[in-house]
């Protein structure tokens, strides 16, 4: 990691949304916020940073996430919510750029190289663009700088929960060193 000044080309940025699917029904059931639970059927599609806490994760079947935390709320979702608010962040992200590569619902890639002239450096952007998404669509992004696409995943995934990571180009190797291999 690095700071601001030390961020050369690293200007790739991976936004990913946090539990997204229950970000969303969080966003349309306030309710639910800080309680443990799933959207799901049979099987949990996205569980809630408090049902994380308990061992329940994405893929898991609902009886087992019910083992692991008893009182787990199973939420249906509501499917036709999650195209927008997905389309409504990746909409800021091409306010940034247009170079915007959505790879599933809920993260894309940006290139922010030929916009750093207009919005400062690929922190200030990576930092910009988090506090858009929350304040326009209240959804949290973590988000990954890097000088490549596989490091600035990488980034996102250690920024998770609610964080930006930068990694220096010229700290590559003492950035993945210590990170598990699985």
């Amino acid at each position: 990691m690095c700071d601001a000044s030390e961020v050369g080309d690293a200007s790739i940025l991976h936004v990913d949304l946090d539990a997204f699917y229950a970000s969303v029904e969080e966003r349309r059931d306030p309710t639910l916020r800080g309680l443990p639970f799933v959207v799901g059927g049979g099987v949990v599609l996205s569980p809630s940073y408090a049902a994380r806490r308990f061992g329940v994760r994405s893929g898991m079947g609902i009886r087992r996430a019910r083992e692991l935390c008893p009182r787990l709320v199973v939420v249906s979702g509501e499917f036709s919510e999650y195209a927008p608010a997905s389309e409504a962040v990746f909409e800021i992200c091409r306010r940034f750029t247009p170079l915007v590569e959505e790879v599933s619902i809920d993260e894309a890639y940006l290139d922010v190289s030929g916009a750093t002239h207009l919005f400062g450096t690929s922190d200030i952007i990576a930092r910009d663009l988090k506090a858009l998404v929350l304040e326009e669509t209240q959804l949290v992004v973590s988000i990954g700088v890097a000088r490549t696409k596989a490091l600035a995943k990488v980034a996102s995934q250690v920024a998770k929960p609610d964080g930006i990571v930068l990694v220096d180009p010229a700290r590559e190797s003492e950035f993945l060193n210590p990170l598990p291999v699985g």
